[in-house]
């Protein structure tokens, strides 16, 4: 990865034009779809929780993810074991016991996800300051 002051602005528009134009049109929906897990909180929480912890049952999902569901978080299961990011493992036994794992595809969405997660980090206070200054403007014309 290039360190962000060594890339120029136009370089990045470049390299994200490139990126776009690689999948083809009918890949779109597949890219809108893959990329949806990178803003989805329970998604995202199921990566990082099979990635910091190993493999995980349902229910020990459920308890790391604070306020999920159980039919979101078998949902997001579902969705990303579709999309290969999560392997589900059914051990076949009575009582039923399943178990889930990162994928290396899955691995490859937590690193990713690393840059974007310490820019938003980096950026907090910014970010904290710009919603000031719009809500303090935004009751003004109120």
């Amino acid at each position: 990865m290039i360190p962000n002051d060594e890339i120029s602005f136009d370089d990045v528009i470049a390299r994200s034009q490139a990126a776009c134009e690689a999948l083809s049109d009918e890949d779109d929906g597949l890219k809108r779809e893959v990329l949806a897990h990178a803003g989805n909180r329970w998604s995202l929480g199921i990566v990082y929780a099979l990635g910091v912890s190993g493999t995980l049952r349902h229910a020990e999902l459920a308890r790391q993810l604070d306020g999920v569901t159980q039919r979101m978080l078998t949902r997001s299961l579902r969705q990303l074991e579709r999309d290969g990011l999560i392997a589900r493992h059914d051990h076949l036994e009575v009582p039923p016991r399943v178990d889930y794992t990162l994928t290396k595809l899955g691995r490859g969405l937590l690193v990713g996800m690393m840059p974007l997660w310490s820019w938003v980090i980096d950026n907090a206070g910014t970010f904290r300051a710009a919603r000031e200054r719009f809500d303090t403007r935004s009751a003004g014309d109120e």
